[in-house]
């Protein structure tokens, strides 16, 4: 069970908002969809869910045996942008309600609202108005009124919005309990330190196009056109003075006897070595590879140069 993205393409208007884009979800894992605001990412997820259909291209899921152009609703759970929760009812009728409407009887609806309550610590206020809770609490109701009713396929479109750090770790092992159970995934979010923990794959969209595609090592090698050096001279850094000598380098200051330098493909390492030991004495430089956050930054800001 394998959904796969041939070449798809949609047009608003005169705006051009998928660009033959292709790739694929495989059953099973968490698959990451990332991209600044005005990326495509609401107009793919139109399409995936079949809300609207692609210009050109297909979409293809096939089924026990049965091939869709779409993910059939009945085996999907989603957590839309705008959230749609009932603010007067409590907390269990409102999840209640949820399951029902996708089919679950009651008494295995209260029993799965349960179940989850509990994981996020929210079952002894079960019984509580949904808009008595905290802004984090109210997200996590959300996020459990998407998969109650046990969907094969769940898109969630920032599960972590109005959470802090603690309630966002409660999230990633609730997203990683969903996995263990055999559901498929599909996580729209911008908390790179999240996703780096959770998703098997990704893709990272830019102005309707794929920029990269993959498994984080995937995308690191596929970015292996910049590297990231940290350098560490022996005493404090003149900084107006290095600011002179490295201008043609993207960089940022660590301390007042280090900083982060991102060397591009096109740019020197040897230009780099005389430009540092101008600077100062050079105690070390070490390269390590980006992190999904630097990678993400480093993508959207080249994507369209070359």
């Amino acid at each position: 069970m394998e959904l796969v993205v041939s070449k798809i393409q949609k047009h608003y208007a005169q705006v051009t908002a998928i660009k033959e884009l292709s790739f694929s979800v495989k059953q099973g894992e968490i698959f990451a969809l990332l991209g600044p605001n005005g990326a495509g990412k609401s107009s793919l997820v139109r399409m995936l869910t079949g809300f609207t259909q692609p210009d050109s291209g297909e979409i293809t899921l096939t089924l026990d045996g049965e091939q869709f152009s779409s993910i059939p609703s009945y085996t999907l759970g989603y957590l839309p942008e705008d959230r749609g929760l009932y603010p007067e009812k409590s907390i269990i009728k409102n999840l209640i309600y949820f399951a029902q409407l996708n089919g679950v009887e009651k008494k295995i609806a209260n029993e799965q609202a349960c179940y989850w309550l509990e994981r996020f610590e929210l079952l002894d206020r079960k019984d509580e108005q949904l808009k008595t809770l905290s802004k984090g609490n109210q997200q996590k109701v959300q996020l459990i009124s998407a998969v109650i009713h046990q969907p094969k396929w769940v898109i969630l479109d920032e599960p972590f919005s109005g959470l802090d750090p603690i309630n966002q770790e409660k999230v990633v092992l609730f997203l990683s309990e969903l996995k263990a159970k055999g559901m498929t995934v599909i996580l729209s979010a911008h908390q790179m330190a999240m996703v780096e923990k959770l998703a098997d794959r990704m893709l990272l969209m830019n102005l309707g196009e794929a920029v990269f595609y993959g498994t984080l090592s995937d995308i690191q090698q596929q970015a292996n056109s910049a590297i990231e050096l940290s350098a560490q001279f022996s005493q404090g850094i003149d900084n107006e003075k290095s600011e002179q000598l490295l201008t043609q380098f993207k960089h940022r200051y660590i301390d007042d006897q280090s900083l982060m330098i991102t060397l591009t493909a096109k740019e020197s390492m040897n230009q780099l070595l005389s430009t540092l030991t101008s600077i100062g004495e050079l105690q070390s430089l070490q390269s390590k590879k980006m992190d999904l956050h630097q990678l993400y930054l480093n993508a959207i800001a080249n994507h369209g140069e070359n």
